[in-house]
């Protein structure tokens, strides 16, 4: 989900090279007829870049899902979902 919300950042002509985009990813385990089994993924991104460009970011988290190999795959199966932090490129020094 990282690399394809990278892509599409990058297609956009928003920097999301050389360590600028981020994720910390957590998943949540349950038990089911004793086996352990995965229900939920989060993907919890921060990218660095400048906050005039929030509304372009926002746009693009809210469609690259649907393009990612990954949710396409495992979405009906595990919720899967993402979040991000905008750190403003000031502020990442």
């Amino acid at each position: 989900m990282l690399g394809t919300f990278g892509g599409a950042l990058e297609a956009r002509q928003i920097d999301a090279s050389d360590g600028k985009l981020t994720a910390e990813v957590t998943g949540e385990v349950e038990t089911e007829d004793d086996v352990l089994v995965i229900r939920r993924i989060h993907v919890a991104m921060r990218l660095v870049a400048a906050t005039d460009l929030q509304d372009k970011i926002e746009r693009v988290h809210g469609i690259y899902a649907m393009n990612c190999p990954l949710y396409r795959t495992l979405h009906k199966a595990i919720q899967l979902t993402s979040s991000y932090e905008l750190v403003p490129s000031s502020a990442a020094h």
